[in-house]
């Protein structure tokens, strides 16, 4: 099978996986301030309560540091295991208070209390059945970035913007946790409903023009554009929009 086709077959697969999960992360639910020291998330790409609490951070434009911990991973889950004593994900650590956090629940409860100030609105609650589509979305996307694959470390991090619920994000994501290497999450959701829809076709048509004053404006006034996903490399100073360019770099720079 043709790389393109290929690619537009996990494509479609990342579309069924936001459709399963309602499209959460995708909208903003209140900007918030970020913190002084970045928060860590120790994280599988393919585990759906992992998704959850990237879900959260999407909602509240939080940036995050990955560390990719894939099934026979062992860059990064030695690490997680000293820091919370068990390997288990997600793990959240807040070096602004403190604390180290497992499972999703109560990391969504806390990130929305500590950061929001508010309770967990009701779309990102937890449901009895988030589990089983939680599974099932991880399935239609092949159950990529599960996974670790044999790769070269990076000497710094690499930086994506991205927001949970881009499809085409998802895909470099996934790469990104089977090849363990360590990046800036930097969200960078939809501020409002008119802002739905790909980059090229949104629901308000006419010029784009972001929120003034907001994460999608500062990024605007530097590329003229909001797309996702978008790779900063500061290890070879590559700098790449479109997930199958950045799929392709990816493997070239990292992989084997």
């Amino acid at each position: 099978m043709p790389n393109m086709l290929l690619h537009n077959v996990n494509v479609l697969g990342s579309v069924a996986t936001s459709s399963l999960t309602a499209w959460r992360g995708c909208l903003v639910v209140r900007s918030v301030a970020q913190p002084e020291k970045p928060l860590v998330l120790y994280d599988m790409e393919a585990c759906p309560y992992c998704r959850r609490v990237r879900e959260a951070l999407t909602a509240l434009n939080l940036d995050v540091d990955i560390r990719p911990c894939p099934k026979g991973g062992r860059r990064f889950r030695p690490e997680a295991e000293a820091m919370g004593g068990k390997q288990q994900y997600p793990l959240l650590v807040d070096n602004n208070t403190g604390k180290v956090l497992y499972e999703s629940t109560a990391i969504v409860e806390y990130l929305f209390r500590e950061y929001a100030g508010r309770p967990v609105p009701r779309f990102y609650s937890a449901r009895a059945h988030q589990g089983a589509l939680g599974s099932i979305a991880s399935a239609t996307s092949g159950l990529r970035g599960l996974r670790a694959e044999a790769a070269r470390a990076p000497a710094q991090p690499l930086h994506l913007w991205s927001f949970e619920g881009s499809p085409f994000s998802r895909l470099v994501r996934e790469k990104l946790c089977e090849l363990e290497i360590p990046y800036t999450l930097h969200n960078l959701g939809k501020e409002h409903w008119t802002e739905i829809g790909p980059a090229k076709q949104r629901i308000k048509p006419g010029p784009y023009r972001p929120i003034p004053g907001g994460k999608r404006d500062v990024f605007f006034q530097q590329h003229q554009r909001v797309q996702v996903p978008y790779l900063e490399d500061p290890n070879t100073d590559a700098s790449l929009f479109e997930s199958s360019r950045i799929l392709d770099y990816l493997d070239r720079t990292y992989a084997g």
